[in-house]
């Protein structure tokens, strides 16, 4: 009997079935200073102890985005080590804030299973929330991915509900203490607020970002995301895309550090209304936001 873990293929997968998740990790400062380092996010109550406490908070909260890669790390070896891909996101809530110093872990409901036409492959739908050393939840959120099959035997589809369009207004969670009558729009890098914005606006943050090799594979060890995918270039050369794919979170948090330049007050992240993955990132590629 191997004492190693294959990863689950997508016969594996029960609708209803709970998942805790093994291996908890303590945030620190060092986590924080890499990611922002890999990312460039660079939004002022995530950087700054000084500038979160004027806001009412004791101090710089963790990134949502690197909460949200944390936890999905978690859940890697039980959901996705046999990936094709990730498939895209839903119903996200940012529950309580994260700061240095707590401990998260993951568990992960199964939703749905179906299996693809091609009879090879399958969508596992999955809820997954993130609690903190009290047993408080931080986060939780629907993601889909695209699991290989063991073997060519078809399985009984038990697909999930639809999600819900957004997040409604009622569901969004405020951290305790925030408090923004005295922000400093200065030093938070930009002169733009609520008032500028309007319903249907397009912003073109103008910058581009160039994914290095080295790059997302720091990224993607720093969240202990262990997808088989984003490492192993020899087996990878027979996928279909013949190379490794690039961890689609990187590509959210290098989209969300573009956004700064135009959106530099969006100070906070509460929800994560949908998301899809609509074509893979591969290193060498420039993104624009």
């Amino acid at each position: 009997m191997t004492k190693s873990n294959p990863g689950r293929f997508l016969e594996d997968f029960t609708r209803g079935e709970v998942i805790s998740h093994a291996t908890p990790r303590t945030i620190t400062e060092g986590d924080v200073a890499l990611n922002i380092a890999l990312t460039g996010s660079r939004y002022a109550l995530f950087c700054a102890d000084s500038f979160a406490q004027t806001n009412g908070l004791p101090g710089a909260p963790i990134d949502p985005l690197l909460v949200f890669h944390v936890v999905f790390g978690k859940t890697v070896p039980d959901i996705s080590l046999n990936a094709v891909a990730n498939l895209g996101y839903a119903e996200g809530r940012f529950l309580a804030p994260v700061y240095p110093g707590d401990t998260l872990h993951a568990v992960s409901e199964v939703l749905g299973v179906k299996q693809n036409s091609n009879g090879k492959t399958g969508v596992v739908t999955v809820r997954t929330t993130g609690f903190n050393q009290d047993e408080i939840p931080v986060l939780s959120y629907v993601r889909w991915v695209m699991v290989n099959k063991r073997g060519a035997d078809p399985i009984e589809d038990a697909p999930p509900q639809t999600p819900a369009p957004a997040v409604t207004p009622p569901d969004l969670v405020l951290p305790q203490g925030l408090d923004f009558t005295e922000y400093d729009a200065a030093l938070a890098g930009s002169p733009h607020l609520f008032e500028d914005y309007e319903i249907g606006e397009k912003i073109d943050h103008v910058d581009g970002v160039t994914v290095e090799e080295a790059e997302h594979q720091l990224a993607t060890r720093l969240y202990q995301n262990t997808a088989k995918v984003h490492f192993d270039a020899l087996a990878q050369q027979g996928s279909r895309f013949g190379k490794r794919l690039i961890y689609g979170g990187v590509t959210i948090s290098l989209a969300r550090a573009l956004a700064f330049n135009g959106l530099g007050n969006a100070a906070l992240m509460l929800a994560i209304n949908g998301g899809r993955h609509v074509n893979p990132l591969f290193a060498g590629d420039t993104l624009y936001a």
